[in-house]
């Protein structure tokens, strides 16, 4: 049976706060609000939860999660050999709408799908997932939804869709917007943008004039 918190009260977010750890401890899915849309979360680090995160969604292996953090200091425990252009846009976007690809570093133990060595990292600007991230780590965590199926910009939505799949909804009211994050990755020589979101092309350019596009 799924619980639900109500974020607008005190005590009840912190109840909520305090269940959705415990929920990822023990290797279950959460839900939880972010700047964008609201998102279901697992531990990164546990094979059976992300297995448990694609298969709510009803996604593969192909499509694998992306990871959120709750500090960039977190992105140093993930990445290997940052460049300096991915360090520029981290310093001017986070937290915020945008996501990074870099390659990770081979000696972390997870399984997120079929990443070929990279990961996707965002570091949200949200309350509610930020307290929560500080209080787990890193989660995986991809948009509240079936594949398919519209992301959703509240809790009602997500639960709709993904039910008792997920044993705890974190329920912060409506998002502030359904643009999802924009994707960069910096994997090559020069940045390259994957998907146009929250942070424009324009934006971007500002930081790192030789952003390229798909």
């Amino acid at each position: 049976m799924s619980r639900r918190f109500t974020c607008s009260d005190a005590p009840e977010r912190a109840a909520g706060l305090r269940e959705a750890e415990a929920a990822v401890r023990r290797g279950e899915l959460v839900v939880l609000p972010t700047d964008t849309v609201y998102g279901v979360g697992a531990d990164a680090f546990s094979t059976e939860a992300v297995g448990g995160l694609l298969e709510a969604k009803g996604r593969g292996r192909n499509m694998p999660s992306p990871v959120l953090v709750g500090s960039p200091g977190d992105l140093d425990g993930l990445v290997e050999d940052l460049p300096e252009q991915a360090r520029q846009l981290v310093d001017a976007f986070w937290p915020g709408g945008l996501t990074v690809v870099a390659r990770h570093k081979p000696s972390l133990e997870w399984d997120l799908g079929e990443t070929h060595g990279t990961v996707a990292v965002r570091m949200p600007a949200h309350p509610v997932a930020l307290d929560l991230l500080g209080a787990t780590g890193p989660l995986a965590v991809s948009s509240a939804n079936l594949t398919g199926h519209p992301s959703p910009q509240d809790c009602d939505a997500a639960q709709a869709m993904l039910g008792d799949a997920v044993a705890v909804y974190l329920d912060a009211g409506p998002t502030p917007a359904a643009v999802p994050s924009s994707i960069v990755d910096v994997t090559g020589t020069a940045p390259i943008l994957l998907r146009a979101g929250a942070v424009s092309a324009e934006q971007l350019r500002k930081v790192v004039p030789g952003l390229q596009e798909r």
